[in-house]
């Protein structure tokens, strides 16, 4: 883990439309190299939105964004696909890619127009069927896989990107309690690689299991941000969801007792 920096986010709003409120809000948090930061808060919360402008798809209003000093626009396209790699909720494949031919994709970055993926490409794309667990699925055409294989597909496209910063946009939302400690030991290893992580999702538990840093948002703006003692409050918590949470220590350890029932 480092205390160093990577990711400066300053002051950021953005709307889609001039008659829509925010979807973000003056947001402002650091993000450091080596550790996993979790955004956690409610759809609609503008988790997803902020993603978008981390990896540049959209333009803020106005604030900023620094990856390592630089202000993110300084970056090509190219460039910045090898810094940062995004899993997506979710994805639509139109093809009949085999799970290989559909990881190779995040080899994108690095070839050039028409280049085929070669011996070495191959190689990384393997290596990261093999951290994710599922090097016996790379003939499996992607249409035949269950919605966890698939997953940890998304995941092994985005490891075989090589970047740095790893996106994840709600990564365990979809997925049973196994498929879910998976991702979320996955993602602890590869911190302790050196990879730094971002990942958002709407579940207090998983932000529990792996975050170094909890950043609590609702209707655009964040609400707190730090680490448990600052976030994993019951006011904070209850704040954020909008009904009650409480948060009680067992054997030295916070956990969600209970969130609000309907009435």
């Amino acid at each position: 883990m480092s205390d160093r920096s990577l990711l400066t986010i300053d002051d950021l709003t953005f709307a889609y439309n001039t008659t829509q409120a925010s979807a973000l809000d003056r947001v402002s948090f650091e993000i450091n190299a080596g550790t996993i930061t979790t955004i956690l808060g409610p759809n609609g919360a503008g988790k997803t939105t902020l993603l978008h402008l981390l990896l540049g798809l959209r333009k803020p209003a106005s604030g900023s964004i620094l990856l390592e000093d630089l202000p993110l626009h300084e970056y090509s396209r190219r460039n910045l696909s090898q810094w940062m790699g995004l899993v997506p909720q979710s994805e639509h494949v139109s093809f009949e890619y085999t799970v290989l031919e559909y990881v190779l994709l995040g080899r994108a970055p690095y070839l050039g127009p028409l280049e085929l993926p070669g011996d070495g490409d191959i190689v990384i794309a393997r290596d990261a069927l093999q951290k994710t667990g599922i090097a016996f699925l790379e003939h499996r055409p992607i249409p035949a896989l269950s919605g966890g294989e698939l997953q940890l597909v998304l995941l092994s496209r985005a490891l075989a990107q090589q970047p740095r910063i790893l996106l994840l946009d709600e990564p365990t939302s979809h997925l049973d309690l196994a498929n879910r400690n998976i991702t979320l030991r996955i993602l602890d290893q590869l911190r302790k690689e050196g990879t730094t992580i971002l990942f958002t999702t709407h579940d207090p538990e998983a932000a529990l299991i792996v975050a170094d840093t909890i950043v609590l948002m609702n209707k655009g703006r964040v609400l707190a941000a730090g680490g448990f003692e600052e976030t994993f409050t019951s006011e904070k918590l209850t704040q954020t969801y909008g009904v009650p949470v409480e948060v009680v220590r067992t054997d030295g350890i916070q956990v969600v007792k209970s969130m609000g029932r309907l009435s």
